[in-house]
């Protein structure tokens, strides 16, 4: 079990509730077991990105737009996190601005794995699309 800064054990920023740890797409996070809710310490939201994705330039790219105070406190600071919209889509995250990791809502896994794999096939369809015009452009 995680532990807040002052070695009590970490609470949901939503209810309070206990946060127990739980495999989510073979990564152990602490999570919620009112809300369902998840708490991804630093890194591990990289983690699951890469459940969609390996290829490092694939996974490249600022995450965090439009930020914003949240309701939300760090449940291993207590600071009161950030929201921002991931990766500029309509997906509200919760980060903790002293780089202690995210809170991710019930489902919220789901939907950031769900824009890169959005994200990946954009990439391979412009990357087609280049090496058709490349191609075109050699004939002539």
């Amino acid at each position: 079990m995680s532990r807040s800064m002052d070695g009590t054990a970490l609470v949901c920023p939503r209810d309070a509730s206990a946060l127990t740890r739980r495999l989510e797409y073979g990564i152990e996070v602490d999570q919620c077991p009112a809300c369902k809710g998840a708490w991804y310490e630093a890194g591990e939201l990289a983690l699951l990105v890469a459940t969609v994705t390996r290829d490092e330039e694939q996974r490249r790219g600022m995450i965090e737009y439009a930020q914003r105070e949240s309701a939300l406190s760090c449940p291993v600071c207590g600071a009161a996190m950030r929201a921002f919209n991931y990766r500029a889509y309509n997906l509200e995250l919760d980060g903790c601005p002293h780089e202690h990791g995210f809170w991710l809502d019930a489902g919220e896994a789901d939907r950031v794995r769900a824009v890169m794999q959005e994200r990946v096939q954009g990439l391979e369809r412009s990357a087609q699309a280049e090496a058709k015009w490349a191609k075109r452009n050699r004939r002539r």
